[in-house]
């Protein structure tokens, strides 16, 4: 089998954008994410260039993490790479007024879910020696913005995990990355306002933001790189933004 990448989230947005550009570059894919239907439908498509396997699960479901993880055969265990690509957020309200709901989910999801998946695949790549992992953070893991509190903090973390896995696994020679994007035009700004469309357009109106493409190819680029180098933590911007705040709209 070909270098073998483990894609969460990917079903939408940056997740289904690398895992497009990894099946055009030969790569094997294993697909992660709640969404069976369109899972098969991209599963479906990628198949005809490279071998693809699906896991349907949610990555805040402990249980269900494990029980995804302990079906696959081999030679489907042997994970090169893991992009830990799920998250989410939902509102933004100011902390004394926020939705405890929401908060428990971007908890759930984008700290606990991605500790979950990393638990679960991490022990195989230090038996071999040999790994990278990819975590998908955000501009909000660097810069704190009014009203992202929570939602902040669950990036925050990812940050920290990022930094604390690369110590941890740096004997056993696996190789850790931090990818944080900016502005990208995907369904984040649509599940953050709940699909209130007058408020998400919103978000990119006045700019070119980025798009899924854009991240999945500075994800490529870090996996690409050779053996010998390992790009620790990037940020994505589009050239409109220059920090988590400050955006030149026209």
């Amino acid at each position: 089998m070909k270098k073998l990448v483990c894609i969460t989230g990917a079903s939408s947005g940056i997740g289904e954008a690398t895992a497009r550009l990894l099946a055009k570059n030969n790569f094997s894919l294993i697909l992660c994410g709640r969404r069976q239907e369109k899972l098969q439908d991209l599963s479906g498509e990628l198949g005809k260039m490279t071998e693809v396997k699906i896991l349907n699960f949610d990555v805040r479901n402990k249980k269900a993490v494990f029980q995804a993880f302990s079906s696959l055969e081999v030679p489907w265990q042997d994970i090169d790479i893991l992009v830990n690509n799920a998250g989410n957020a939902h509102g933004m309200d100011p902390i004394d007024a926020g939705n405890m709901d929401d908060w428990d989910a971007m908890i759930d999801i984008n700290v606990k879910g991605l500790l979950y998946v990393s638990r679960a695949i991490l022990p195989g790549m230090v038996r071999r020696k040999h790994g990278h992992v990819i975590n998908i953070g955000s501009i909000a893991g660097k810069e704190v913005y009014p009203n992202g509190n929570v939602y902040c903090a669950s990036k925050f973390a990812v940050d920290a995990i990022n930094k604390g896995m690369m110590i941890d696994l740096n004997k056993h020679g696996i190789k850790v990355s931090g990818v944080n994007p900016g502005l990208v035009n995907t369904e984040f700004s649509a599940v953050r306002f709940k699909g209130d469309k007058s408020k998400s357009d919103k978000v990119y109106q006045g700019i070119t933001p980025l798009t899924g493409h854009d991240v999945a190819e500075l994800i490529f680029f870090i996996i690409s790189r050779p053996h010998h180098v390992n790009i620790a933590d990037s940020i994505i911007f589009p050239l409109a933004q220059a920090s988590a705040t400050v955006v030149h709209r026209e």
